[in-house]
């Protein structure tokens, strides 16, 4: 199984176009030895011809465009990629849906039907790519059960439900359904080999902690070091947990629940403009490699 991160970054990558945090304002300047992250999605294959994307952001066609196995090569419109999976209706993972308005069929997608009514009505999505190219909505299922892709061979997905709340345009933004986020299981038939896969992670459900004991890598939730980091940040009160995200450092934090996982590989993703692990030379970076856990970064490419 072969994994390309296409971007590791949080929602407005990093750095975000219009912060002067101390990271962002030290990236500019280049006074940080610190890379520049896109907004998270990868994309996964067994036979590194025919791809899953995961998450369409917007900032798609610059990863499409630096990841040569997926660019046209059967055709005069063609690609690589032949489905997309959504873990959420966030902008940041399904506005890059409109930049694939082009596809020559319609886009095989993939998701919750909590996600798929969020993509129809407080951000038309799926209506709006009625004019062009159209969508083919697959559903998800929300217990663990699995399901196969056509034309993606010797991969099989699990899906589950995480606790998360909805987007602001959602429709039931205020009352959260099971569907609003999930995360994925994606094993290789023929080796056995697992990867989880998990951007958004507020809470560590027993199932989701059974589903990383049997995994042999974890791609998860690195968007904060620290629950009140936007607060210190000067940026706003909101806190990691109330926005869906497990810090990292803790008592609870990631950091903890990941040394109950020895046998997996562990990779951090989605990781906000503010976390001081962005930083390779910070405090907080050396932590986590005492602790054996890697950072995604645009480019990464995981072998299974």
């Amino acid at each position: 199984m072969k994994v390309r991160v296409l971007g590791a970054g949080a929602g407005g990558g990093f750095p975000q176009w219009n912060c002067n945090c101390h990271n962002c304002s030290r990236l500019r300047r280049g006074e940080v030895n610190a890379r520049s992250r896109t907004q998270s999605s990868i994309a996964i294959s067994s036979d590194n011809e025919n791809w899953v994307l995961f998450n369409a952001s917007p900032d798609i066609r610059t990863q499409l465009e630096a990841f040569p196995a997926v660019h046209p090569k059967r055709g005069i419109r063609d690609s690589g990629i032949k489905a997309i999976v959504l873990i959420d209706s966030q902008i940041d993972h399904t506005t890059g849906l409109l930049m694939l308005r082009e596809s020559t069929r319609p886009l095989d997608i993939y998701c919750s039907e909590m996600v798929r009514q969020d993509l129809s009505t407080g951000f038309p999505v799926f209506k709006m790519l009625e004019h062009y190219c159209g969508v083919n909505h697959h559903s998800t299922p929300l217990d663990g059960s699995s399901f196969t892709i056509p034309e993606i061979h010797d991969l099989k997905f699990y899906t589950h439900s995480l606790k998360s709340k909805a987007p602001p345009y959602s429709p039931h933004r205020h009352n959260p359904h099971a569907g609003d986020n999930i995360g994925v299981v994606i094993e290789q038939i023929s080796s056995g080999k697992k990867l989880y896969y998990a951007p958004g992670l507020g809470e560590i459900e027993p199932h989701v902690f059974a589903a990383m004991q049997k995994t042999n890598c974890l791609l998860v939730d690195g968007t904060f070091w620290q629950e009140d980091e936007m607060g210190c940040a000067g940026i706003c009160d909101k806190l990691a947990r109330d926005m869906g995200h497990l810090p990292q450092s803790g008592s609870d934090g990631m950091i903890e629940v990941l040394k109950n996982v020895p046998k997996a590989r562990k990779i951090l993703i989605h990781i906000n403009n503010t976390n001081p692990i962005l930083d390779e030379d910070s405090p907080e970076r050396k932590a986590l490699n005492e602790a054996g856990i890697e950072i995604a970064y645009d480019g990464m490419e995981i072998d299974l």
